[in-house]
């Protein structure tokens, strides 16, 4: 059946969804629910004067019966009330007997439909008795109307109070909500009007109720207002609307902001670093353990190790005074023999220098460095200054040229790489190298200088990380020939620095190992003496002739005996992997020196050419050997080559580094004499740098191979990696030290890094020093091994650290280096 107060309800609650969208403001929706319900609410104490000024009527006491006027929106319904007839449609029974039913049916209907997923307003709940307030009817029929309406008012009287008691049981039980401190404000009007209105929005009536249920549900949690005159716990029926409450964590915030959102502006307010004394409070829980060692693991066992002579470096009668003196001796007296061949692209020979062309060259260079970059009173060059050798690696001849013309006028040469791009990473630390070393002149060739990269101009582009150079093209037609009265100052060797050569770390920068003039004379020797060269002997040379063993032996050693150097650049290497050896074949080399990368590309190509023949070498130098994977190269291009004359002595590693320069080499051996040993050793044992011979498995065994004697007139010893540079046992793997006049003097411009790599002093057990003779850290890890005439066995035994062999049966002065990476 109708009820009379429905149309207001329903324009209440029309009001009540405009401000839940926001059309109308709180203000006006206060206004318009005090002017709806005026007619209908019984005057009591606590409803506000002005909202009864408002009203249309007065509104009567509770013990009167009211006398609305009537109203637009409900005129039937006041013309129903004002004419006093009684309606039996409104009797007490059948009106609660109506009710009654329609709250059972609608409380079946809630019960078969699921639960709402979604978040629900604190006045929406989905049981009908947690949101239904309790009945209102009154209990008689046949008083009058006067009656009717007392019941009426003290009915609603109680179901305000019910209400009320209702929406603080909500408001509690939703407080981790985001509506209560979002969309809860206080209003003005406080008593009666208010709590009526909330039982009018929370009372179900027949079905128009339950549409309007799911208009209620679909607004958001924070879109929906509490009413004005609701109590909040931890507020005041006195408070206005800018009265602040607490959330569920005890913050206050304000009536309109949400508790995420509270907490958020809270999270922000925090400082983003915490205070500077808590970086410095340490936490012993998160200190990382350090790990103890294995009480299992391998120990050295050995004695303490003494440093290890090597043969005496002999004295020959006719050794030059110097290096510059040699070339002035073959270059005046055996002018027309040959010093340097190169070879094309294609591996024929293009061009030989002989020793009468390498000294006139030389010497018109060193006259134009000298005497013709720049005026009389300003040279651009003196004695000591340094200049950059900028050559390609397919142009031995003009490089041998400028590096002899640079010792010839006393200045010091860098041989550096030819730079490709203008922004080259490598490039940057060359540059680096450049600017430390003070060099403002660059030599190079024509063809090189035309293939740099320019500038719009035509100017050399200024490459990054590079001073400024200026650059000098050293071709023959460029040069000045020197007057029959100028001779170059050629004395003894001393320890004025020579030359200056580059060295990459595993960091990737660049350090300048300064050789001295000394230790390069001193090195020739020892070379010679080592490899036993004589005068007139041909070497095929693969390696690099700007650095390490290819500068070395096929650039120095070469002019100190008088050899005939054949320069293989890489380039041919790419094309025809097997020119070396048709080199060997072709000129009947003595010596060739060549990296496992070579040997393995010669058995590539073997099958192109087979009537080649290496009977002729008698030392066949592999700069590389100190790396455990050139024994399989050996092994493989010995059986491969062994049926074209290649003998099993000739084969000769050999361990080198920029620091030390040459550390040892293997000699050639006598034809027929027993292959040196190898040490099969554990990789257990070599983790904890201990040497012990394998006894598992062959995945857990590493065979290494002697890289020879130590150089003549040196003295070795190995020290631990780490720390202060003690002694190691005869057992145990460390760095290699080498004491030698042949080696470097330092590192140009760094005295922290010289101090610790050239001035190293051994250190016994105890911690004293041993001796006062500086040795050189060369960055390898080895061992030294003992050489007896039995068998190879002596030495595992030793790798063993067995302490059985006696001290006679040992040749100290012979020893065997066995170098790992």
């Amino acid at each position: 059946s109708e009820c009379a107060l429905c149309p207001v309800v329903w324009e209440w609650l029309l009001i009540f969804l405009f401000l839940i969208l926001g059309d109308i403001t709180q203000k006006g929706y206060e206004k318009k629910r005090a002017k709806l319900l005026a007619p209908y609410v019984p005057q009591t104490q606590g409803v506000d004067p002005a909202l009864q000024k408002e009203s249309r009527t007065q509104t009567p006491t509770p013990s009167a019966a009211p006398a609305p006027a009537p109203s637009s929106s409900s005129s039937k319904f006041h013309r129903a009330r004002s004419g006093g007839a009684r309606d039996e449609r409104y009797r007490s029974d059948i009106h609660t007997e109506a009710v009654q039913a329609a709250l059972a049916k609608h409380k079946e209907q809630k019960m078969a439909l699921p639960m709402p997923t979604k978040r629900r307003s604190t006045f929406v709940q989905s049981p009908a008795d947690a949101c239904t307030p309790p009945d209102t009817s009154s209990a008689s029929e046949d008083e009058g109307s006067l009656r009717r309406q007392a019941a009426l008012s003290a009915a609603l009287h109680q179901s305000l109070q019910n209400a009320e008691s209702w929406i603080n049981r909500s408001i509690q039980g939703s407080s981790t909500s985001s509506s209560a401190s979002s969309t809860l404000s206080h209003g003005e009007g406080k008593g009666t009007s208010g709590s009526l209105a909330d039982v009018f929005a929370n009372t179900r009536i027949g079905r128009r109720w339950v549409r309007t249920e799911k208009l209620l549900q679909v607004q958001t949690v924070s879109a929906i207002d509490l009413p004005p005159s609701g109590i909040v716990k931890g507020m005041h029926k006195g408070s206005n609307r800018s009265s602040l409450m607490d959330t569920a964590d005890g913050v206050p915030v304000s009536s309109r902001v949400s508790t995420k959102i509270q907490q958020l502006l809270n999270t922000l307010k925090r400082p983003k670093r915490p205070p500077l004394k808590e970086f410095f409070v340490d936490d012993f829980e998160e200190i990382v353990e350090v790990p103890q060692p294995d009480p299992n693991q391998p120990k050295p066992e050995g004695r303490q190790m003494t440093p290890v002579k090597g043969e005496p470096l002999g004295v020959v009668c006719n050794w030059p005074p110097a290096l510059e003196a040699a070339l002035q001796r073959w270059g005046t007296t055996q002018a027309k023999c040959p010093c340097l061949t190169a070879l094309d692209v294609t591996g024929k020979p293009v061009y030989t220098l002989t020793y009468g062309k390498l000294w006139s060259r030389s010497l018109k260079l060193a006259y134009t460095l000298l005497n013709k970059l720049g005026t009389k009173n300003e040279p651009v060059l003196k004695p000591g200054d340094r200049v950059a050798l900028v050559y390609p690696n397919n142009d031995p001849v003009m490089f041998m040229v400028a590096f002899y013309g640079c010792l010839l006028a006393e200045v010091i040469p860098v041989p550096i790489e030819v730079p490709l791009t203008r922004k080259d990473a490598g490039g940057q630390q060359i540059g680096f190298l450049l600017g430390s070393c003070g060099i403002a002149l660059a030599l190079t060739t024509e063809v090189c200088l035309k293939g740099l990269p320019k500038t719009q101009n035509g100017e050399i582009v200024q490459f990054k990380g590079w001073p400024r150079l200026k650059w000098v093209v050293t071709d023959s037609k460029y040069l000045s020939k020197s007057p029959k009265d100028w001779q170059p100052n050629i004395s003894a060797a001393g320890t004025e620095p020579a030359y200056i050569e580059y060295k990459t770390s595993k960091e990737g920068s660049v350090m300048g190992v300064t050789v001295s003039r000394i230790a390069m004379l001193s090195h020739c020797q020892a070379l010679s003496q080592a490899c036993n060269y004589s005068e007139g002997e041909t070497i095929v040379n693969v390696l690099d002739f700007k650095k390490d063993a290819g500068l070395w032996h096929g650039i120095l050693t070469n002019v100190m005996n008088k050899l005939h150097t054949i320069s293989v650049p890489y380039s041919v290497m790419k094309t025809c992997p097997l020119s070396w050896v048709q080199r060997v074949h072709t000129h009947k080399a003595k010596v060739a020196l060549v990296k496992c990368r070579d040997l393995h590309w010669a058995m590539m190509a073997h099958r192109d050419q087979r009537d080649v023949s290496l009977s002729s070498l008698r030392m066949l130098i592999v700069t590389d050997g100190a790396n455990p994977w050139s024994v399989s190269s050996c092994d493989a291009f010995l059986s491969l080559f062994q049926s074209h004359g290649l003998k099993p002595e000739a084969i000769c590693p050999c361990a080198t580094s920029p620091e030390a320069m040459t550390i040892a080499i293997r000699r050639p051996g006598v034809p027929g004499a027993p292959l040196p040993g190898r040490a099969i050793l554990s990789m257990n044992g070599l983790s904890f740098g201990v040497i012990r011979v394998n006894t598992e498995d062959k995945n857990s065994a590493l065979t290494v191979q002697d890289v020879g004697h130590v150089m003549p007139g040196g003295m070795m010893c190995i020290v631990k990696p780490d720390g202060p540079p003690q002694l190691c046992k005869t057992d145990e793997i460390g760095e290699i030290c080498v004491s030698s006049r042949a080696g470097g003097m330092m590192y140009y411009g760094l005295a922290g890094l010289t101090k610790n790599t050239f001035e190293v002093i051994p250190l016994n057990s105890a911690g004293s020093p041993v001796g006062d003779v500086p040795f050189v850290r060369s960055g390898l890890l080895g061992f030294v091994g003992p050489v007896c005439n039995i068998a190879s066995e002596l030495v595992l035994a030793c790798a063993n650290g067995l302490e059985c062999l006696k001290e006679e049966h040992l040749c100290l002065e012979m020893c065997v280096c066995g170098c790992l990476l």
